[in-house]
């Protein structure tokens, strides 16, 4: 990059840190590092939630998403306003008028403490897991403008992701998480307008759509239907979406503590119920729009040779490999197909490229899909405006790997130390105790972070499954809890095991497409519970 992007990159981070660090300014116990002291108006948990659920990946993979797989992804994302009014009516008032700390206290105090601690296991586990994935996105960004190895960006990464969550705590997260959204969506509509300026020739915005469209791009609708029925291994599709996104968005926004924690800071009810309905409204939008930022870096490359594989790093590293020959081979019949016109066989040999990439370096498992628009912000975007996307999204990771470890250390400090250990002497070494423990899960993370590469196809699918591992099962608990008031507390504990490990189990064996786990494991819950109820006596503990 040139020093210029360098000035813009570190002066926007250094004066979000400081704005942060600034606004943080609250007392020093539980209440404070977790909540904010409970007095955040409506827009900032609006942006605070939209700022933990939007991280790099969002803004560093989906438009390669778009690029590699077309605009189905935006399905995903159906169910989620159907969710945020579920929420609202149902989850809110509940944690509200109880004044918990975490989502998970209300379980002990409808079963008892062995439900609590468990669905708070698997929270601390699926979100330890996912905040791994999301350290790795900036530091992919890391790696690749400084050309260093992904391993020692990571440790560099992740060391000053713990430094700024634990300075701050949940109020810094909040701030921040306000001017990050601002900068973002600002970042994002001039990499578009560029987008569509850079093409050649007269050809605008609809030229570009309709260039995508012929590539089969614009499957924003997809039925999952085929000659023989119904794909259940067709990861998105309108059914996926509405019905599997609606059971996920409803555990990550009703019982994900990095979310709950988000709206358990407003001032009153009211406030954490319009900033999660807002979001249901703006969610879809924006997400659709920047996987159209995709859509138009796809259409860009039909104009301009893009490179036969954007991961410049690992591209090298196959180059040095007994498949270089092969390798070479490829490149010279993707460049020379571009170059007569040939867009169909250019893109079938990038594909044939891709393969004998992951077959030259098993250990790694490449994935070009993450680096598609980095590195046409790179190569395309004029000096200055470089720097500044480049901080958009280290901002967005810190935001939401922030709130993840907040919640964390929340979940650890109030449904396990507290209940295990004697109670900290004072709230000053509560809060000491609540920052080691973001620390804790900081280091856990970094290394989780390390592995990133082994799940999914991109990044942003693979935080996607991880959630989809547990929520389901997760979601399954509170739904028991609120409406099958008959179900006691061990009918519902080993309901859960159960359909934990079935849930990972039909994981494993690939039988259906990963969002129909949510679904799926909410369901055994209920259904086993009810079902172990019949044999097993209980006293139900009423809310």
């Amino acid at each position: 990059m040139h020093i210029i992007d360098w000035l813009v990159l570190t002066i926007t981070l250094l004066g979000i840190i400081a704005y942060g660090i600034y606004k943080s300014r609250t007392s020093k116990n539980l209440d404070g590092y977790f909540l904010s002291n409970r007095n955040m108006p409506w827009y900032l948990v609006l942006l605070s939630i939209m700022g933990t659920q939007a991280s790099a990946i969002t803004f560093l993979t989906g438009p390669g998403q778009a690029y590699s797989d077309g605009m189905r992804f935006v399905q995903y994302y159906f169910g989620l306003p159907i969710a945020m009014v579920v929420i609202a009516i149902f989850f809110v008032p509940v944690f509200s008028h109880l004044k918990v700390y975490t989502a998970y206290e209300f379980l002990e105090k409808r079963f008892d403490s062995k439900t609590r601690s468990l669905t708070s296991g698997l929270f601390l586990l699926s979100r330890g897991l996912s905040t791994g994935v999301s350290i790795f996105a900036p530091s992919l960004v890391l790696s690749s403008l400084l050309g260093w190895n992904i391993y020692y960006t990571t440790l560099v990464m992740g060391g000053l992701l713990i430094i700024y969550t634990m300075s701050g705590g949940a109020k810094a997260v909040a701030h921040t998480q306000k001017i990050q959204m601002i900068i973002v969506f600002f970042a994002l509509l001039l990499v578009a307008y560029l987008a569509v300026k850079l093409l050649p020739g007269n050809k605008g915005f609809f030229t570009a759509i309709h260039t995508s469209a012929a590539q089969g791009k614009m499957n924003i609708i997809t039925t999952g239907f085929t000659e023989k029925g119904f794909d259940w291994r067709d990861k998105y599709n309108i059914w996926t979406g509405i019905i599997g996104g609606f059971f996920l968005a409803l555990s990550y926004f009703g019982t994900d503590h990095s979310q709950v924690g988000r709206y358990l800071t407003a001032k009153n009810m009211e406030a954490s119920k319009k900033g999660l309905l807002i979001n249901g409204l703006v969610k879809v939008p924006m997400q659709f729009c920047i996987l159209l930022l995709g859509i138009l870096i796809f259409s860009f490359y039909q104009f301009k040779k893009a490179p036969v594989y954007f991961d410049r790093v690992s591209y090298e590293q196959a180059m040095q490999t007994d498949k270089k020959d092969s390798l070479h081979l490829l490149e010279t019949s993707y460049n020379n197909s571009f170059d007569a016109g040939n867009l169909p066989a250019a893109n079938l040999y990038r594909k044939q490229f891709a393969s004998m990439m992951e077959r030259s370096l098993p250990s790694t498992k490449p994935k070009d899909t993450n680096y598609i628009f980095l590195y046409f912000v790179k190569e395309q975007l004029p000096i200055g405006l470089i720097g500044l996307v480049i901080a958009i999204i280290f901002l967005a990771a810190w935001g939401s790997i922030a709130a993840a470890l907040n919640s964390l250390a929340a979940c650890t400090m109030i449904d396990f130390h507290q209940k295990i250990w004697s109670h900290p002497k004072s709230e000053k070494e509560e809060y000491r105790l609540s920052q080691l423990y973001t620390l804790a899960w900081g280091i856990f993370s970094i290394i989780i972070a390390l592995f990133a590469y082994n799940i999914g196809n991109s990044l942003i699918e693979a935080v996607n499954i991880i959630g989809s591992l547990f929520y389901g099962v997760i979601l399954g608990v509170f739904l028991v809890a609120f409406w099958v008031k008959r179900v006691g507390s061990n009918a519902v504990f080993y309901a859960a095991l159960i359909a934990e490990l079935l849930v990972i189990f039909i994981y494993v064996k690939d039988i259906i497409s990963f969002l129909w786990l949510n679904v799926i494991g909410a369901l055994l819950v209920i259904v086993l519970s009810v079902i172990l109820q019949s044999f097993i006596p209980h006293k139900t503990k009423e809310s």
